[in-house]
């Protein structure tokens, strides 16, 4: 079968709607499907499409949908999708929702974000990573926490570095952040932060083995995000053996469970400080996140994420 997977991230993109895509591509290629991913795809004769992104492939869905109605469409809610553009870009964004034969969401708590008739539709695939291939060493010198994300607002990405700025002096914590800046004003504060406190580094847009050697060198990872569709560096992280410091909001309580330790409010520096300077200075809250994230790691294996994905595939296309 020719299926289409579209996503609005260009090849050189290292984000993560592009990089669920490529690795989704490998898994659809080992059930023996042809897979073409592209930005767009308007014109194209697939047997299938699957669309990353709601409303910024929307003309793709609609093209698809109008052309080969009997054909099945399936679509990935995007983050942005689920807690922005259905408010703002409404007609686009349910429109493509409404012609998707099935909904794909990354983590257990989409369904009560979107409207009540999607629920049926809606599908969880949660993201996997591969494991480390050396072993994990964290830094002796240093208590070292990494933020693995793009620098934009709805990723609060300086939030664990005002953190850094509340522990007390005595404190071994350093913050080491990889991300790619989304604009110029970005690309100002995050240099301004590294030159000023002490406790940050910010290195830019790294490549994947550099993220990984961090994750084998790293005691702990923050996501401070306020609004996620399903984060892969959490599963990265939990697989890594990485303990989680995470905002509660959805997108991070719907991987790592209701129940899980390691959350502070979105938004709120001093309750991270807090967090970060128990983890370093209690061995034994920071083994009980470790054990937390290691009881949710199968979840997020490459079998699991497979074997969910072929079920979806099967059941769309008999």
């Amino acid at each position: 079968m020719k299926i289409s997977l579209v996503t609005p991230a260009g090849k050189q993109s290292k984000s993560g709607n592009r990089t669920t895509a490529v690795r989704w591509a490998g898994f659809l290629r080992e059930f023996g499907h042809r897979v073409e991913i592209s930005e767009t795809d308007e014109d194209g004769n697939a047997d299938m499409m699957i669309a990353v992104h709601a409303w910024r492939s929307a003309n793709s869905i609609q093209a698809f949908s109008d052309r080969f109605p009997s054909r099945p469409l399936a679509v990935l809610l995007a983050g942005t999708d689920i807690y922005e553009f259905q408010y703002s870009h409404t007609e686009v964004t349910l429109g493509s929702m409404d012609r998707a034969d099935r909904l794909i969401c990354l983590h257990e708590l989409t369904e009560r974000a979107i409207p009540e008739r999607f629920a049926q539709k809606l599908s969880v695939i949660h993201q996997s990573a591969p494991p480390l291939t050396v072993p994990r060493v964290p830094s002796t010198r240093w208590f070292e926490v990494f933020v693995a994300g793009h620098l934009r607002e709805v990723k609060d990405p300086l939030r664990t570095a005002c953190a850094a700025r509340l522990v007390p002096d005595r404190s071994r914590l350093r913050i080491v952040h990889v991300g790619k800046a989304h604009d110029d004003l970005w690309a100002e504060k995050a240099p301004e932060e590294t030159r000023n406190n002490r406790r940050y580094i910010w290195r830019g847009e790294v490549r994947g083995w550099q993220v990984r050697r961090q994750f084998a060198r790293s005691h702990a990872m923050v996501i401070s995000s306020v609004a996620e569709g399903g984060a892969n560096v959490v599963s990265e992280s939990i697989v890594c053996g990485v303990p989680v410091i995470a905002s509660h909001i959805d997108g991070n309580v719907g991987l790592l469970g209701e129940d899980y330790s390691g959350y502070f409010p979105a938004k709120d520096e001093k309750a991270l400080a807090r967090l970060l300077y128990r983890s370093e200075t209690d061995a034994d809250f920071l083994n009980k996140l470790a054990s937390q994230c290691a009881g949710r790691r199968p979840l997020f294996s490459q079998e699991s994420e497979r074997a969910v994905l072929r079920t979806l595939i099967e059941e769309l296309t008999t």
